[in-house]
């Protein structure tokens, strides 16, 4: 008798549970709308922000890999976006391949030199709307000691509080190519391809 009662009442708290966490969850939603994005000063939250990049590696395959701790800024202007202002900072030596011994010569100087060039910077130039939700973001890339305007496509994603961290967040999809050969890397081309895929998932919260 007293076992039933204590699972019944055990099922019972846990559907409650459950329903407040369903129903906070709920009105923590993001909005994937443009138009409600906060204004103002936003860093980067670099335990959810990832830069990851691709190469043809002889033709048979691709090669992926990525970079952490990445920090930045941005300045957050949605009704006037060309205003806004962006610089981002990507610490070289943070790259990572799965393989450990690919990851010690990338840092070399045969490669990113991430003793010499400890940071690959991008700080935007122009912002130019071309969607509700898309936006052109050409910037100077310094990278291995050269400085290249590039542009990369930028989508919104949502924004909205964080229900982990309660703040206040707004993510982004970023899609870029650069060619290598452009910044004096030039190891092993053509067999390592020249062409760079970019990836990156970026999360800011608001200052």
């Amino acid at each position: 008798m007293f076992q039933k009662m204590f699972l019944r009442v055990s099922i019972v708290a846990l559907l409650a549970t459950s329903a407040m966490a369903s129903q906070a969850y709920a009105q923590a939603a993001p909005s994937r709308d443009p138009a409600t994005v906060q204004d103002g000063a936003y860093s980067v939250e670099p335990n959810h922000t990832r830069v990851l990049f691709s190469v043809s590696h002889i033709g048979f395959t691709t090669w992926y890999g990525e970079f952490t701790n990445v920090s930045g800024s941005l300045n957050l202007l949605p009704k006037s976006l060309a205003q806004s202002t962006l610089v981002i900072h990507i610490p070289t030596g943070t790259i990572s391949t799965s393989n450990a011994k690919l990851d010690g010569e990338l840092k070399s100087a045969d490669w990113f030199d991430a003793a010499k060039f400890p940071d690959i910077l991008f700080t935007a130039t122009k912002i130019a709307q071309t969607d509700k939700d898309t936006a052109d973001v050409t910037g100077d890339l310094t990278f291995h000691g050269v400085t290249k305007p590039v542009t990369l496509k930028v989508k919104f994603n949502a924004a909205g509080i964080n229900p982990l961290d309660k703040k206040y967040t707004a993510g982004f999809e970023v899609s870029g190519q650069i060619k290598r050969s452009d910044f004096g890397v030039k190891t092993y081309l053509p067999l390592i391809g020249d062409e760079v895929d970019l990836i990156i998932s970026a999360a800011f919260e608001h200052n």
